[in-house]
């Protein structure tokens, strides 16, 4: 039996009953009876009645049902001819010694209407690299090959490297993670706690000082957050910045193949900002054509399609932070937030993905784009090339040949809308 919550959202109704659920039972006696200890018997040797003597039948109803929702769930799908787009919910209704009856919450494609999606005049921004940004990117690479050059006399100043031995102090007492040898700190970088890079300037090499500090509000320690400290500090070494300049020397270090003066340099700066505006270019191109065609579809999303597309999202994120080093329960801490915060924040672009997925299914649908077995293949083999994989491994990751074939297909209807709008 079944019923519609709204048109793509079905509750279907399923009993397991009679022999089938005669033989569930008596399944998860046989795994249950292994395990249990029974006064005068061997594990696994007790009469199934004494078991139910001892324990109940009804202790069997669970394992049997558990057993038995796979079961349930395929008969669900072919009285009612449905095909899930999402992971099923499901619910134990009743169950006792002559059936149980499951409730299965199944989500469907929604239907989709695309009412208009050529013609919409969609531009893309035309790409220009000025002289500006050229300087801007070779100030960068000066700056990245500037020498450090220990500093014999002076002080620290603004932009100098301390070389510095400090540990810090709460209350008199030396508190853990304060504490560091011969650490690199860049003077202005304000990667330490304000106020303690700017009482290290005017030190001189081994010199040593107390230095105060409060610790901000917003420290993730419970016990050191908003609390005056004291560090004490050791310089045992300044260097400094040593400009560079477009000489000889400069273009050795840069090692590049062909760059041997600044006109070369400038050309080659040019081409790569360039390449990287045309891509953020073309990210953006496709996004205000799929944003363009949203405005013209009609959709009801069902809720659970949202909700699993934010799922992935948080496991892409997840994944994302373990790279980092950084679990999730830290970043909750960090961001003062809690995965209810984090779910509400990817609803948005969890809506707006399905949408844009819905949709362009719908035009390929329309515009009957296919992808050859032989296409998804040859695509397989390429992206195993480019990641340097094997395609099996390739393929693994991609979670099949089908989802190669698909990922081809949604690209092939994008390319037709770029030029059915331009």
């Amino acid at each position: 039996m079944a019923k519609k919550a709204n048109k793509s959202t079905h509750e279907v109704e399923v009993k397991i009953e009679g022999a089938d659920w005669t033989k569930a039972i008596d399944d998860a006696f046989a795994n249950k009876v292994k395990t249990v200890t029974v006064d005068g018997f061997r594990k696994g040797k007790c009469p199934r009645s004494v078991y139910e003597k001892k324990f109940g039948k009804e202790s069997l109803y669970l394992d049997a049902a558990d057993a038995s929702i796979q079961k349930a769930y395929e008969k669900a799908m072919k009285e009612n001819e449905l095909v899930p787009v999402v992971q099923p919910n499901v619910d134990l209704k009743s169950i006792d010694e002559n059936g149980v009856t499951f409730v299965f919450t199944i989500t469907t494609k929604p239907e989709v209407k695309v009412k208009k999606y050529k013609g919409l005049s969609v531009k893309k921004e035309e790409v220009k690299v000025t002289k500006e940004e050229i300087e801007h990117e070779i100030g960068h690479l000066l700056e990245r090959f500037t020498e450090m050059v220990t500093k014999e006399d002076g002080t620290v100043e603004n932009g100098n490297l301390a070389i510095i031995d400090f540990e810090g102090f709460h209350n008199g007492k030396a508190f853990d993670g304060g504490k560091g040898e011969n650490y690199s700190l860049e003077i202005g970088s304000h990667t330490f706690i304000p106020g303690f890079e700017e009482q290290l300037v005017g030190m001189k090499t081994g010199e040593e000082k107390e230095i105060q500090v409060t610790f901000p509000e917003e420290y993730p320690n419970e016990e050191l957050k908003g609390q005056e400290v004291t560090f004490k500090v050791k310089v045992n070494e300044i260097k400094e910045k040593i400009a560079r300049e477009l000489d000889k020397d400069f273009f050795d270090d840069l090692a590049m193949e062909g760059i041997t003066d600044k006109k070369s340099l400038e050309e080659e700066i040019e081409k790569n900002i360039k390449a990287q505006k045309e891509m953020d270019a073309e990210n953006q191109y496709i996004d205000n054509l799929l944003e363009a065609v949203s405005k013209n579809v009609e959709v009801d999303i069902p809720e659970a399609m949202t909700e699993e597309e934010i799922d992935r999202l948080m496991h892409r994120m997840e994944e994302n932070l373990k790279m980092q080093g950084i679990s999730l329960d830290l970043f909750y801490q960090y961001t003062h937030s809690d995965e209810k915060a984090l779910r509400d924040q990817l609803e948005k672009e969890a809506f707006q993905n399905v949408l844009y997925r819905l949709m362009l299914e719908e035009i390929m649908n329309q515009e009957q784009i296919e992808v050859t077995e032989e296409d998804a293949d040859k695509e397989a083999e390429e992206l195993a090339k480019k990641y340097q994989m094997e395609k099996e491994e390739l393929l693994k990751s991609f979670g099949g040949l089908d989802m190669i074939a698909y990922d081809l297909e949604m690209r092939k209807t994008i390319e037709l809308l770029k030029e059915a709008n331009k």
